[in-house]
């Protein structure tokens, strides 16, 4: 297993710390999880097939559905959707 050393300025720790813990995570934990997602080549293919997907047809939904809502994780009434 190789290992990787990254220099990092205090701000930017500062918010990865954040980040991890809100995912419960370890910051170790954390950068290699986000460091495989990078390497993860079906993973890029995938979010670059999405994008271009939203560019797309997302005036179609748009059309059709309305705009998103600013705040996705809110329902038409105000309580959380999850």
């Amino acid at each position: 297993m190789k290992q990787l050393n990254v220099r990092l300025d205090d701000e930017t720790a500062a918010h990865l710390e954040q980040r991890a813990q809100a995912l419960g995570m370890s910051l170790p934990e954390f950068a290699r999880t986000i460091l495989a997602q990078e390497a993860d080549e079906q993973r890029a293919r995938f979010l670059t097939a999405a994008a271009h997907f939203s560019q797309t047809w997302g005036p179609a939904f748009e059309a059709e559905f309305g705009p998103y809502p600013a705040n996705p994780a809110r329902a038409k009434d105000g309580r959380s959707a999850a």
